[in-house]
């Protein structure tokens, strides 16, 4: 590869290190590359980055490269690609996409040009309908499309336009130039990976990022954030991001929008239809929420009015936008401009509705439901790419994606030829093309891979603004056509490099312009539902691990900890909680390792900590990376199988340690609002009820020394014993400790005190004062607890506590969380606001 600067200037040990680096890289023959120009030279901002990125030792860049893996690994940063059951690592790429700022200027201006015209096109096909009329745009164009939504013709866009949010895939054309390839208008996907891409790779290379001079996106996320806030109707609007849930493939980008920009993060079972509004169910009540970011798909929106079989959407949405109760960006229906079979009429569209042509160009494409394009295509068949009008599939196939009938066997390729004469009007042809190129790090090597550029844009009381950067999507195959994030492809940050210092900017408003908060916003149902399980499911993990470590105490440690009988108890302890299904017959070590690793038994501690995880997963927007990070880790360490009893204790030890570093993690990091109060409620409820199930089985009228010693083990109070008597384990003195003892934090009077305390402080749902349902039940568990004296606890006293510590957490729940209907109970609709 030749080098700039010509042969006058003695190569310096960076130029040897590029040279080395690109030594083995090629220009794909007729392909524009975004590193090497059409002269065979690199491109001057390329130059500028290996220049800089030379500097850096072998070994500092591969620090730097493990840095930034290391960071995506401990966020959490995940995806899922289609058929996917299980998240997957985001596969970032090392090296950005570098864009000049003067091109970058060029296709931010064909960028906000293209939206301006899309939503002229959508206020024509919604409202007047000149087009058709006019025959500017066939019908069956626009009605051939399963996201052409008929119940939103003639419906005013609350707010005032269609399009809040807009999305372009483009990359260069044989001629080197920038064209379009998609419009993205329904829920356009990418901006938060692009998000935290950035984050990474700017800390990762943070001197580099500097002097390179890159534009900042955080003044394009305030801009699309305040434009949102301006289409509400009051000073302090709520604003949601729709999202369809933890299975979606997107939905770590959901939580990280909703985190960086403020949005409360709900799904559909979150919200509710009342007196022409659109409400969300929190613990307080239903609020009032007066602007909806949909991250779900139109048709399921609202099951009365759309696709009836949805459960990701709010019966009666539609009714609540026609009647101005919610602006929803992007409005139902926007959708319908994604199918390829508009993309021929819109160079005229341009002309007639802007006076003016299109300043970005799009792939060549015929719409084969028009007779003369039908009949070009049937006669060229083998010169196209053959795409669905209205969809990703091609009818008549089962994969995604473009069919070359150049590629087909005979019969195939005869049977599309004969469905296109059919019924044109369900395909496009377009002219072939490969995509262009762009340098990634292989093995210490450059190397060309396709891509393609995901280009945002907002709309904003200023016109469009155009993100600087973008998401950018890489193949591993050069052959590709196109790019989605499945096998083999990776994502890669875009720097819009500018020529001059580029002012750091931030999503932080002016001090004096913020009303000073103290409390974290509304706390929806299903969250409070998920942090109070967490919780639940934390504290039963907990259990299972400390009993499968006592029941190996004796094999550690001979002549120390519970003895045959006592064992027996515990092994008995696990058979009931689900932990193992092995009987007591079993070898103890075949039995903790079922308790501690069984994926098939439903309370083993790799069990649980998948079910706290799986209610995590749906907390990502409140949890903070070192919190996710525990869960995942202690998961990923359970799953790894271990044999022989001291490894299934040494990991049971590892699991507890991580368990105490989430708890003071959550002691000490989260804002001591509601979300908080529910997940100490889990957690305090379930180590009351499984205290309560301990001393009940420990410490019951013939106890042996043996089992209240293991019942001191148990509930982690040996030491606190020992400090106070000078005595082997009494039966009297140990039930106090571990049941009514209000100054020992693992006893369940000091779990109800808790509890009390939590319970008091939560909103109150009924009006006129009364004491509701939860606080009364902690109250009068609290006051059985105080009152009761040691001498006259017996099992079946401990087991009516335990039913009453249940019934607490039943009433928590039947009071504040979702529960399908009956989440719209009377005193749910109360304090409307």
């Amino acid at each position: 590869m030749a080098q700039q600067g010509g042969p006058a200037r003695k190569a310096r040990p960076r130029d040897r290190k590029v040279a080395q680096w690109s030594r083995d890289y090629v220009r794909l023959p007729g392909i524009p590359d975004e590193f090497i120009g059409a002269d065979g030279q690199p491109r001057a901002v390329w130059s500028r980055y290996f220049d800089a990125f030379a500097a850096l030792s072998t070994d500092e860049i591969e620090r730097r490269f493990a840095a930034a893996d290391r960071h995506l690994r401990d966020a959490g940063v995940t995806y899922r690609a289609p058929g996917d059951a299980v998240d997957r690592a985001w596969p970032l790429s090392h090296v950005p996409l570098l864009i000049g700022e003067s091109e970058w200027q060029q296709i931010a201006a064909g960028i906000a040009q293209r939206a301006t015209l899309l939503e002229g096109v959508l206020q024509d096909i919604y409202g007047d309908g000149r087009l058709i009329a006019d025959g500017a745009l066939p019908a069956a164009a626009i009605a051939g499309s399963a996201d052409y939504l008929r119940p939103m013709v003639g419906v005013k866009p609350p707010g005032g336009r269609y399009l809040h949010f807009y999305a372009a895939d483009i990359g260069r054309g044989p001629d080197g130039q920038w064209w379009v390839l998609g419009d993205r208008t329904q829920a356009p996907s990418g901006a938060g990976y692009a998000l935290e891409n950035r984050l990474v790779l700017s800390r990762a290379f943070n001197d580099l990022y500097k002097s390179m001079n890159v534009e900042r996106v955080a003044s394009f996320f305030e801009a699309f954030r305040d434009s949102l806030r301006a289409t509400a109707d009051r000073d302090e609007p709520r604003i949601g991001l729709l999202t369809p849930g933890r299975f979606s493939e997107t939905y770590f980008e959901h939580a990280t929008l909703a985190r960086y920009l403020g949005f409360l993060l709900v799904e559909g079972d979150d919200l509710a239809v009342a007196d022409d509004r659109l409400h969300i169910r929190t613990v307080a009540g239903l609020k009032r929420i007066d602007v909806l970011l949909r991250r779900v798909d139109a048709n399921s929106l609202d099951p009365l009015e759309l696709d009836a079989s949805s459960q990701l959407g709010v019966a009666g949405l539609i009714d609540v936008i026609r009647k101005s109760g919610v602006v929803v960006a992007n409005m139902p229906g926007s959708g319908v401009l994604e199918a390829r079979s508009l993309l021929g009429f819109l160079p005229p569209l341009a002309r007639r509705l802007l006076g003016e042509d299109l300043k970005m160009p799009h792939i060549a494409t015929w719409w084969c439901g028009q007779t003369a394009a039908r009949e070009e295509v049937l006669d060229r068949l083998d010169e196209f790419v053959i795409e669905g009008a209205y969809g990703q599939n091609v009818p008549g196939f089962s994969h995604h994606g473009p069919v070359l009938p150049g590629e087909l066997p005979p019969v195939v390729r005869d049977h599309l030829r004969d469905a296109i004469a059919a019924r044109g009007l369900d395909y496009v042809a377009q002219e072939q093309v490969r995509l262009s190129t762009t340098p990634v790090w292989d093995d210490g090597k450059l190397a060309p891979r396709p891509f393609v550029l995901r280009v945002f844009a907002a709309a904003t009381e200023h016109g469009w603004a155009v993100m600087p950067g973008g998401f950018c999507r890489i193949a591993d195959r050069l052959d590709s056509r196109a790019v989605s994030m499945g096998e083999g492809a990776r994502a890669a940050d875009v720097w819009v490099v500018a020529d001059h210092a580029v002012a750091p900017s931030s999503l932080l408003p002016a001090v004096d312009s913020v009303r000073i908060r103290r409390i974290t916003g509304v706390l929806p149902s299903r969250a409070a539902d998920n942090l109070f399980w967490l919780g639940r499911y934390l504290e039963r993990a907990e259990a299972t691990l400390r009993l499968l470590r006592a029941l190996s105490a004796p094999q550690r440690d001979p002549g120390k900890g519970p003895l045959h009988h006592a064992i027996e108890k515990i092994q008995r302890l696990l058979i009931a909680w689900g932990a193992t299904s092995l009987g007591p017959r079993a070898q103890t070590a075949k039995i903790a390792a079922d308790a501690l690793q069984s994926p098939d038994e439903f309370g083993s501690a790799l069990s649980l900590i998948r079910a706290a995880q799986r209610n995590a997963s749906s907390l990502r927007e409140r949890l903070s990376p070192d919190a996710w990070h525990v869960i995942t880790q202690m998961e990923a360490r359970l799953a790894v199988p271990v044999e022989g009893e001291e490894a299934v204790v040494q990991a049971a030890e590892v699991a507890l340690q991580e368990l105490a570093s989430f708890s003071g993690l959550s002691n000490e990091n989260m804002n001591r609002a509601a979300g908080w109060r529910f997940l100490r409620i889990g957690r305090r409820v379930e180590r009351a009820v499984n205290t309560a199930r301990f001393a009940r089985q420990f410490s019951c009228d013939g106890a042996t020394a043996e089992d209240l010693d293991v019942l001191l083990t148990l509930v982690d109070s040996q030491i606190t014993y020992r400090s106070r008597y000078l005595l082997a384990p009494l039966l009297a003195p140990v039930r106090d400790l571990a049941v009514l003892d209000p100054y020992n934090p693992r006893s369940v009077a000091f779990q109800v005190e808790e509890l009390n305390d939590h319970v008091a402080s939560l909103p109150a749902l009924h009006e006129g004062g009364l004491i509701e349902r939860p606080q009364r039940l902690a109250v009068s568990t609290l006051a059985k607890l105080t009152a009761a004296e040691v001498e006259t606890i017996d099992a079946s006293w401990l087991f009516a506590l335990e039913q009453d510590l249940l019934s607490l957490a039943e009433a928590v729940g039947s009071h504040y969380f979702p529960h399908g209907a009956s989440a719209m109970r009377p005193e749910k609709l109360m304090g409307l606001a």
